[in-house]
């Protein structure tokens, strides 16, 4: 058979004819046939695929040699033998060398074929032993990517133990000594690929074999660090890049930098060598290794190896950004070495010349990426440009150039300045800001759960946006350092300062946490928040106690907090400063409630602070067969009047409450879902006292109807609203949520009376933060009722008829934060927060403008329309663009825990139409101060809107130096992850799959929500 092959192959039939004959031999296979025919089969063939004269010998070979070893492969066995394979690693085959890759193609062709029988046991002994020997030799490329083939579909092969270690760092070396002399693409890109599959190899034995990692990482460097000037490393090292695990960066890059054998002449030559990677077109990571070798050059304060490799390396580097391949990694280490070499203009001069033909080839190349790469190269020459003013003969024509491409502000630049600054990587600190390292594109920080803590991390996150709140707390001078406001301080420091991406607020969680609050077990964000602004209240006013004690005491807080125009002015040496604390002038609002006996028409009036309205939901679908009848006032939409008004729940469908309240409501049919102001102004409607619920009225001396109206005397500069979504259901004993959508406007107007003239039938004022327990509307009434029986209060009373109507402002407010809560229970689920993303002098300002508001006061509007909350509508013009623009998209963000992205108003307003679940909890909006306008002594007039964020206190500035130090520390003991990311992935951000029963890290309300109508001394709301 071996003589008729062979024949056939040397024969000049047509190549149809020799296939149709090499069927026929390969299907004799089957037959039986003597061990000498195998054996000079065997030969033939392997001598076809060895020295075949074309590929379509070689072919036949291997056809014929799969068929025989297939059906005799006990003689097979005996022919592909260990010592027939150590033959051909040794000696080549014939005249073909050893080093020919295709000696090992066929052993590989063969081992596939013995890979069931014991004696390839040997074989890979063998090959064990001669791959070690073989890299020893620095084969060539192709040889040994058709060796890390073979060595990736038997795994057997590798050397193992100690060898394999040498194996690792021997192939390291042979890749150092790949070059390539290709000039056409076609080999080009057999050269990369070839390089490709060595390195996948490496990876493979990496994973196998952690242990193999560091003394090949070793290797690396040695290489790369090496002086000699006879030995030029290939960049195809830069292919084994992304195979390192970036989670190693910050120790490997410690270690090297800090090493003291290392010389720095050694050090350069690594660096520049690690920056001539970039031209390897299927690098991954380099420009992270890069940068972060540089960082921490920086970091141990090495500026002359920085200096002369910036010098050495940057006009390469700027070359790098005409290949689209390697452009953007090329960028991101261009922009640090510019940003970084900020002692001389130097580095950035020498590519200047090229800047103008660059911008030009961007513009007109076509690519998709183009446009948005060149944005980003632009604001990288803005930057330089306002960095190293008053060389207009150089910057002229850049200038031209890129005129019509958007300039960033001088803010971002400063700071992007501040941030890449070579002292700013060395912990100085010196300008007041910390490089934002390792956090979101945000440039904002995350918080840590801590276990079921995302209901403190949300409020925090919404404290943290209140702009004037945040820019006071920071600028507070405070002694004790054991007070939580003092604790507040310091982990807002954090936030804005912190190189962590999360922080772990755990000093602050044990200071601020409810004593009733289990620890891990979930809570109500909105309980906790008033527990919060009542301690920081407290807390102020027992310090000015004290404070008030010594001779020439001030307000403890800021001296911008003084305010001559404020309502509980104090006289101290003279000077007169407001008392109030700070959760008063920026929280405390005043409400106004007052019950009218519809029999003799005598007011009772009492006034209460708040810091939060808890808006309960109008239960008008369970009362379709109720009366329709309307309040007093005309509202933007009918809502229905219940005992909720004074009361602590929601009655269900048929309950006993429910038939036993005589209530008026309307009922709301095929209406768009509610919104804000819908039920601000259910909160503060009428409602009618009769019946069980009836009020005693003083001057009747019985039980008579009475009408209770709310009304809000003095506007908080930020108003909070908790959306009462959490129900008791009186058959089945369980608290429900209420999964209503509420339209959430941008901007709404809060009616605000004028304070009272203190005629009344009788007064109360309660004193400050005392919070009330929830009581029934009866029990309500009677407590707000007359308590004062003297004459003159007697004589006072005047008739509803001659009620002197008060003036009404409508005060504009702006959406700062939105608390979300996911979950179809009040006994789990998952909080997270949306704020308002703001910069500035006047940040909310700002973000007021992008909406137009048609004002209508004073313009034929219906007076009775003052008396109630409205959402001014937004211009056509830019409210319909605003959601389209890309810069929209980054004016909002989304806080999920220790995640921290960017969002638009969109979809705050969307969340739960696309997840059912999620619904707005907890709202806070900004009193938008007009022109000229000033309501209740507003902060304007009082001072306390900061235009800038203050400079940290060196304290604070010490506190978070150190963290940060620690910070570096635990990530290099940690190679494998960050310390903080196990905690912040139990809950991440999954609106729609979070597992409402007990979700891991998740948490949501169970210690009794809703609350009362505010922190002070608040008008109890619970729908509980």
């Amino acid at each position: 058979m071996d003589k008729i092959l062979e024949g056939l192959v040397s024969s000049d039939h047509s190549v149809p004819v020799k296939r149709a004959i090499v069927k026929k031999v390969v299907e004799a296979a089957e037959r039986e046939v003597t061990e000498d025919q195998c054996q000079a089969l065997f030969t033939l063939t392997t001598r076809l695929i060895l020295l075949g004269e074309d590929a379509f010998q070689k072919q036949i070979g291997f056809q014929v040699l799969e068929a025989y070893a297939r059906y005799h492969r006990p003689e097979f066995e005996r022919f592909f033998s260990k010592d027939f394979v150590l033959s051909l690693l040794q000696q080549g085959y014939g005249q073909l060398d050893r080093k020919d890759p295709a000696i090992i193609e066929y052993i590989h062709c063969c081992l596939r074929l013995l890979i069931s029988c014991p004696s390839v046991l040997e074989i890979f002994g063998v090959i064990q032993v001669e791959v070690l020997r073989m890299v020893c030799e620095r084969p060539e490329p192709a040889f040994c990517a058709r060796l890390s083939t073979l060595l990736s579909d038997f795994v057997q092969c590798i050397p193992r133990d100690k060898s394999s270690v040498l194996f690792c760092q021997q192939l390291v070396r042979t890749i150092s000594s790949f070059h390539c002399f290709a000039s056409q693409e076609q080999e080009l890109r057999e050269y990369v690929g070839q390089v490709t599959k060595v390195s996948a190899l490496l990876q493979s034995i990496w994973k196998a074999d952690p242990a193999t990692l560091l003394p090949s990482l070793q290797e690396v460097f040695a290489i790369i660090s090496s002086t000699d000037p006879s030995f030029d490393p290939s960049i195809a090292l830069a292919s084994l890049v992304q195979h390192i695990p970036v989670q190693m960066i910050t120790v490997l890059i410690k270690s090297l930098t800090t090493d003291q054998n290392v010389r720095d002449a050694s050090m350069t030559k690594a660096l520049c060598r690690m920056i001539d990677w970039l031209s390897w077109p299927l690098a991954q990571h380099v420009d992270t290794w890069v940068i972060a070798l540089l960082k921490g050059l920086a970091a141990v304060q090495k500026f002359t190896i920085l200096i002369d490799v910036t010098l050495l390396k940057i006009e390469l580097v700027f070359s790098r950004l005409w290949y689209p391949i390697v452009r953007q990694g090329a960028l991101a280490v261009l922009s640090h070495m510019l940003l970084s070499f900020q002692h001389s203009p130097e580095a950035f001069h020498l590519v200047v010349p090229d800047v103008v033909d660059l911008v030009q080839s961007l513009r007109t190349d076509g690519l998709p990426t183009s446009k948005a790469f060149l944005l980003q190269f632009t604001e990288l020459i803005h930057c330089m440009m306002y960095q190293y003013s008053g060389f207009p003969d150089l910057y002229d024509n850049i200038l031209e150039a890129i005129k019509d491409l958007p300039k960033p502000a001088e803010e971002k630049i400063k700071l992007v300045l501040n941030q890449s600054a070579w002292t700013s990587q060395s912990n100085s600190f010196s300008s007041g800001l910390l490089r934002q390292a390792g956090k979101s594109e945000t440039g904002k920080t995350g918080l840590v759960n801590l276990g079921n803590t995302c209901y403190m991390n949300s409020i925090i996150q919404t404290l943290f946006m209140a702009t004037d709140f945040r820019r006071h707390v920071l600028s507070l001078h405070l002694n004790s350092s054991n007070t939580l406001m003092k604790k507040l301080q310091l982990l807002f420091a954090f936030l804005a300062h912190t190189q962590r991406a999360a922080y772990a607020p755990r000093n602050f969680l044990e200071a601020s946490r409810p004593p009733w609050f289990n620890v891990g077990s979930q809570q109500d964000c909105s309980e906790y928040l008033r527990f919060l602004l009542d301690r920081l209240h407290e807390e102020e006013k027992t310090l000015q106690a004290l404070d008030s004690a010594k001779p020439k005491a001030a307000s403890p807080t800021d001296a911008s907090c003084k305010d001559p125009a404020g309502p509980t002015p104090a006289e101290v040496n003279g000077q007169t400063y407001d008392r109030r604390t700070l959760i008063e002038k920026l929280f405390g609002g005043k409400l106004i409630t007052s019950i009218r006996c519809m029999q003799c028409n005598c007011i009772s009036e009492k006034e209460e602070p708040f810091t939060d309205l808890s808006l309960a939901f109008c239960p008008s679908t369970t009362f379709q067969d109720s009366p329709q009848t309307q309040g007093p006032l005309e509202e933007p939409r009918v809502l229905c009047q219940g005992s909720v008004n004074g009361g602590s729940e929601v009655p269900e469908p048929g309950s006993a409450s429910a038939l036993a309240s005589n209530a008026h409501f309307v009922p709301v049919t095929n209406e768009p879902p509610l919104s804000v102001p819908d039920l601000v102004n259910y909160f503060l409607a009428p409602e009618i006292l009769d019946e069980d619920n009836a009020y005693f009225c003083e001057k009747c001396s019985s039980l008579q109807r009475a009408e209770k109206t709310i009304k809000v005397v003095s506007a908080p500069e930020y108003l909070i609203l908790t959306l009462l979504r959490f129900s008791y259901d009186a058959k089945c004993h369980i608290r429900r949520k209420i999964l209503d959508n509420v339209t959430i406007p941008p901007l709404i107007r809060l009616p605000v009376h004028d304070p009272p003239i203190p005629t009344r039938c009788s007064s109360s004022t309660s004193s400050p933060l005392q919070v009330d327990s929830p009581e029934s509307s009866e029990n309500l009434a009677k407590k707000l009722k007359s308590s004062q029986h003297d004459e003159e209060e007697e004589k006072a009373r005047i008739d509803g008829a001659e009620e002197i109507s008060r003036a009404v402002q409508s005060v504009p407010y702006v959406l700062s934060s939105v608390v979300m809560h996911s979950g179809i229970s009040s006994e789990s689920g998952h909080y997270y927060s949306y704020g308002c993303n703001i910069n500035g002098a006047d940040a909310v300002q700002q973000t007021a403008n992008q909406f137009s508001i048609k004002e209508d006061l004073g313009n034929g509007q219906a007076e009775g329309s003052l008396c109630t909350c409205s959402a001014p509508s937004v211009s056509q013009e830019q409210g319909g663009t605003l959601h389209n623009s890309g810069q929209e998209a980054k004016d909002w963000l989304l806080f999920n825990d220790s995640r921290v992205t960017f969002t638009s108003f969109q979809s705050v307003q969307n969340i739960t139409n696309r997840f059912p679940k999620d619904t707005a909890y907890v709202l806070m909006y900004r009193k938008q101060e007009l022109p000229g306008q000033s309501v209740n002594g507003g902060l304007m007039a009082s001072g306390m809107r900061l235009s800038a964020e203050p400079p940290l206190q060196k304290e604070l500035l010490d506190a978070v130096i150190k963290d940060n130090k620690l910070y570096l520390q635990e990530q290099e003991l940690s190679a494998r992850t960050q310390a903080l990311q196990a905690p912040s992935s139990s809950c991440s951000f999954r609106p729609n799959g979070s597992d409402d029963n007990n979700p891991p890290g998740s948490c949501g309300p169970s210690g009794g929500g809703g609350g009362g109508g505010g922190g002070f001394n608040t008008i109890s709301r619970l729908v509980f």
